[in-house]
Protein backbone atom coordinates (compact mmCIF):
# COMPACT_ATOMS: atom_id res chain seq x y z
CA UNK A 1 0.00 0.00 0.00
CA UNK A 2 2.50 2.30 1.05
CA UNK A 3 4.56 1.50 -2.31
CA UNK A 4 1.34 2.12 -4.30
CA UNK A 5 0.83 5.63 -2.97
CA UNK A 6 4.47 6.75 -3.73
CA UNK A 7 3.95 5.41 -7.16
CA UNK A 8 0.86 7.51 -7.68
CA UNK A 9 2.34 10.68 -6.12
CA UNK A 10 5.27 9.87 -8.66
CA UNK A 11 3.07 9.58 -11.69
CA UNK A 12 1.11 12.93 -10.50
CA UNK A 13 4.27 14.83 -10.41
CA UNK A 14 5.20 13.46 -14.33
CA UNK A 15 1.25 14.32 -14.91
CA UNK A 16 2.03 18.13 -13.76
CA UNK A 17 5.75 18.57 -14.79
CA UNK A 18 3.92 17.79 -18.39
CA UNK A 19 1.13 20.00 -18.02
CA UNK A 20 3.86 22.78 -17.09
CA UNK A 21 5.92 21.74 -20.16
CA UNK A 22 2.83 22.26 -22.61
CA UNK A 23 3.05 25.57 -21.78
CA UNK A 24 4.92 28.19 -24.26
CA UNK A 25 8.56 28.92 -23.07
CA UNK A 26 11.89 27.36 -22.26
CA UNK A 27 12.58 23.82 -22.10
CA UNK A 28 11.97 22.44 -25.51
CA UNK A 29 13.89 20.82 -28.76
CA UNK A 30 12.07 24.08 -30.89
CA UNK A 31 14.10 27.41 -32.51
CA UNK A 32 12.68 30.61 -34.02
CA UNK A 33 14.82 32.43 -36.24
CA UNK A 34 14.57 35.23 -38.82
CA UNK A 35 16.19 38.60 -39.32
CA UNK A 36 15.43 41.97 -38.82
CA UNK A 37 16.09 44.71 -41.36
CA UNK A 38 16.24 48.53 -40.88
CA UNK A 39 14.83 50.91 -43.62
CA UNK A 40 16.92 54.68 -43.09
CA UNK A 41 14.95 57.15 -43.94
CA UNK A 42 17.64 59.81 -44.57
CA UNK A 43 17.87 63.78 -43.98
CA UNK A 44 17.09 66.19 -46.43
CA UNK A 45 15.81 63.99 -49.44
CA UNK A 46 12.45 65.81 -50.27
CA UNK A 47 11.68 62.54 -52.69
CA UNK A 48 11.42 60.76 -48.97
CA UNK A 49 13.67 57.62 -50.37
CA UNK A 50 14.85 55.01 -48.30
CA UNK A 51 17.86 53.03 -47.63
CA UNK A 52 17.38 48.96 -46.42
CA UNK A 53 20.17 47.40 -44.48
CA UNK A 54 20.92 44.87 -42.36
CA UNK A 55 20.05 45.54 -39.06
CA UNK A 56 23.03 44.44 -36.74
CA UNK A 57 23.25 44.43 -33.76
CA UNK A 58 19.41 44.98 -32.58
CA UNK A 59 17.54 43.83 -29.80
CA UNK A 60 14.70 41.31 -30.47
CA UNK A 61 12.16 40.11 -28.02
CA UNK A 62 10.34 37.37 -27.68
CA UNK A 63 6.92 36.88 -25.85
CA UNK A 64 5.71 33.57 -24.82
CA UNK A 65 2.07 32.41 -25.70
CA UNK A 66 -0.07 35.21 -24.13
CA UNK A 67 2.31 36.72 -21.44
CA UNK A 68 1.85 40.47 -21.21
CA UNK A 69 5.72 40.53 -20.84
CA UNK A 70 8.52 39.34 -22.98
CA UNK A 71 10.54 36.02 -22.01
CA UNK A 72 13.73 36.66 -23.36
CA UNK A 73 15.66 38.77 -25.66
CA UNK A 74 18.65 38.83 -28.25
CA UNK A 75 20.57 40.58 -30.21
CA UNK A 76 21.03 40.22 -33.99
CA UNK A 77 24.53 39.08 -35.57
CA UNK A 78 26.04 41.50 -38.48
CA UNK A 79 23.62 39.70 -41.14
CA UNK A 80 20.65 41.18 -38.89
CA UNK A 81 19.93 37.25 -37.75
CA UNK A 82 18.32 36.59 -34.63
CA UNK A 83 17.71 33.08 -33.25
CA UNK A 84 15.93 31.56 -29.92
CA UNK A 85 16.80 28.13 -29.25
CA UNK A 86 15.05 25.23 -26.20
CA UNK A 87 11.45 26.45 -26.90
CA UNK A 88 8.35 24.42 -26.46
CA UNK A 89 5.83 23.69 -28.82
CA UNK A 90 3.31 27.07 -29.14
CA UNK A 91 2.27 30.23 -30.22
CA UNK A 92 5.09 33.07 -30.11
CA UNK A 93 5.19 37.10 -30.73
CA UNK A 94 8.67 38.44 -31.85
CA UNK A 95 9.05 41.96 -31.91
CA UNK A 96 11.78 45.14 -32.55
CA UNK A 97 11.18 48.71 -31.97
CA UNK A 98 11.34 51.50 -34.22
CA UNK A 99 12.22 54.83 -33.45
CA UNK A 100 10.07 57.85 -35.10
CA UNK A 101 11.91 61.37 -35.77
CA UNK A 102 9.80 62.34 -32.53
CA UNK A 103 12.43 59.78 -30.67
CA UNK A 104 9.40 57.39 -29.67
CA UNK A 105 9.83 53.77 -29.82
CA UNK A 106 7.28 51.33 -32.12
CA UNK A 107 7.44 47.85 -31.38
CA UNK A 108 7.24 46.14 -35.05
CA UNK A 109 6.27 42.49 -33.78
CA UNK A 110 5.86 38.82 -36.14
CA UNK A 111 3.80 36.05 -34.51
CA UNK A 112 4.58 32.37 -35.46
CA UNK A 113 3.79 29.17 -34.38
CA UNK A 114 6.28 26.59 -33.13
CA UNK A 115 5.67 22.82 -33.42
CA UNK A 116 7.68 20.16 -31.48
CA UNK A 117 11.54 19.97 -32.61
CA UNK A 118 10.45 22.34 -35.53
CA UNK A 119 12.80 25.57 -36.64
CA UNK A 120 10.39 28.17 -37.32
CA UNK A 121 11.20 30.73 -39.72
CA UNK A 122 9.69 33.86 -39.21
CA UNK A 123 9.09 36.81 -41.79
CA UNK A 124 11.80 39.06 -41.66
CA UNK A 125 11.14 42.39 -39.62
CA UNK A 126 11.21 45.40 -40.64
CA UNK A 127 12.18 48.54 -38.60
CA UNK A 128 12.56 52.03 -39.25
CA UNK A 129 14.71 55.51 -38.07
CA UNK A 130 16.45 58.51 -39.26
CA UNK A 131 14.82 62.20 -38.66
CA UNK A 132 12.75 61.83 -41.72
CA UNK A 133 11.20 58.83 -40.30
CA UNK A 134 7.06 59.15 -39.56
CA UNK A 135 7.02 62.58 -41.09
CA UNK A 136 5.92 63.83 -44.68
CA UNK A 137 7.08 66.54 -47.13
CA UNK A 138 4.68 69.55 -48.13
CA UNK A 139 5.23 70.87 -51.42
CA UNK A 140 4.28 73.74 -53.82
CA UNK A 141 5.06 76.41 -56.12
CA UNK A 142 4.56 80.41 -56.12
CA UNK A 143 4.29 82.66 -59.74
CA UNK A 144 5.04 85.96 -59.31
CA UNK A 145 4.16 89.32 -61.00
CA UNK A 146 6.71 91.73 -61.15
CA UNK A 147 5.84 95.92 -60.67
CA UNK A 148 8.24 98.99 -60.06
CA UNK A 149 6.42 101.85 -59.50
CA UNK A 150 3.55 100.12 -59.67
CA UNK A 151 4.08 99.81 -63.63
CA UNK A 152 3.91 96.03 -64.71
CA UNK A 153 7.61 94.61 -65.51
CA UNK A 154 7.03 90.78 -65.97
CA UNK A 155 6.27 87.63 -64.20
CA UNK A 156 7.78 84.03 -63.62
CA UNK A 157 8.02 81.87 -61.01
CA UNK A 158 8.71 84.10 -57.95
CA UNK A 159 12.57 83.02 -56.96
CA UNK A 160 13.37 83.71 -53.53
CA UNK A 161 9.92 84.67 -52.44
CA UNK A 162 9.77 83.06 -48.55
CA UNK A 163 6.41 80.78 -47.74
CA UNK A 164 5.53 79.89 -44.20
CA UNK A 165 4.17 76.66 -42.53
CA UNK A 166 2.32 77.09 -39.18
CA UNK A 167 -0.10 74.85 -37.69
CA UNK A 168 -3.68 75.15 -37.77
CA UNK A 169 -5.17 77.18 -35.02
CA UNK A 170 -1.74 78.25 -34.37
CA UNK A 171 -0.43 81.92 -34.17
CA UNK A 172 3.12 81.70 -35.07
CA UNK A 173 4.35 80.01 -37.88
CA UNK A 174 7.24 77.06 -37.57
CA UNK A 175 9.37 77.01 -40.68
CA UNK A 176 9.91 78.55 -43.42
CA UNK A 177 11.57 78.27 -46.60
CA UNK A 178 12.36 80.23 -50.04
CA UNK A 179 11.60 79.07 -53.39
CA UNK A 180 13.25 77.68 -55.52
CA UNK A 181 14.32 79.07 -59.56
CA UNK A 182 11.78 76.62 -60.29
CA UNK A 183 9.10 78.25 -58.32
CA UNK A 184 8.54 75.16 -56.30
CA UNK A 185 8.79 75.55 -51.81
CA UNK A 186 9.23 72.27 -49.70
CA UNK A 187 8.40 71.86 -46.00
CA UNK A 188 10.44 68.63 -45.13
CA UNK A 189 10.00 66.75 -41.93
CA UNK A 190 6.66 67.79 -41.36
CA UNK A 191 4.57 65.58 -38.34
CA UNK A 192 1.54 63.98 -39.68
CA UNK A 193 -1.78 66.81 -38.99
CA UNK A 194 -3.44 70.11 -40.37
CA UNK A 195 -1.36 72.99 -41.13
CA UNK A 196 -1.63 76.48 -43.34
CA UNK A 197 0.94 77.50 -45.81
CA UNK A 198 1.00 81.00 -45.90
CA UNK A 199 2.54 83.66 -48.45
CA UNK A 200 2.50 87.14 -48.61
CA UNK A 201 1.75 89.64 -52.24
CA UNK A 202 2.09 93.54 -52.23
CA UNK A 203 -0.74 96.29 -53.38
CA UNK A 204 -0.04 98.94 -55.13
CA UNK A 205 0.97 101.03 -51.79
CA UNK A 206 3.52 97.44 -50.98
CA UNK A 207 0.80 96.57 -48.47
CA UNK A 208 1.58 93.20 -47.78
CA UNK A 209 -1.67 90.18 -47.27
CA UNK A 210 -1.34 86.79 -46.42
CA UNK A 211 -2.44 84.42 -49.02
CA UNK A 212 -3.50 81.12 -46.95
CA UNK A 213 -4.15 77.56 -48.30
CA UNK A 214 -4.80 74.93 -45.49
CA UNK A 215 -3.44 71.38 -45.77
CA UNK A 216 -3.74 68.31 -43.97
CA UNK A 217 -0.75 65.51 -44.57
CA UNK A 218 0.04 62.01 -43.23
CA UNK A 219 2.77 59.90 -41.69
CA UNK A 220 5.16 59.47 -44.79
CA UNK A 221 3.22 61.08 -47.10
CA UNK A 222 4.67 64.08 -49.98
CA UNK A 223 1.52 66.35 -50.24
CA UNK A 224 2.02 68.05 -53.74
CA UNK A 225 -0.52 71.07 -53.89
CA UNK A 226 -2.38 71.06 -56.17
CA UNK A 227 -1.61 73.22 -59.40
CA UNK A 228 -5.23 75.53 -58.91
CA UNK A 229 -3.82 75.88 -55.36
CA UNK A 230 -0.34 77.31 -56.52
CA UNK A 231 0.11 81.25 -55.10
CA UNK A 232 0.02 83.66 -57.17
CA UNK A 233 1.41 87.15 -55.32
CA UNK A 234 2.60 90.77 -56.71
CA UNK A 235 5.70 91.96 -56.17
CA UNK A 236 6.97 95.53 -55.88
CA UNK A 237 10.65 95.54 -57.21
Amino acid sequence: MKYGRIIIAFLMMCFALSSCNNKEGEGGTGTIRGYVKLVHHPDDDYQLNVDTLNAAKTDVFIVYGNDEFYGDDIETDPDGLYQFEYLTPGNYTVFAYSTLATGEKVAVAQTVKLERGQVAEVPIIYIHDGKAYGTSVITGRVWAWYFHNNEYRGEGWAYEHRVYLRKLGDSYHIDDVRVGLDGIFAFQKVLPGTYEVITYTQDAQEVPSPLIDTVTVKADEILQMEPDTTFIVRIQV
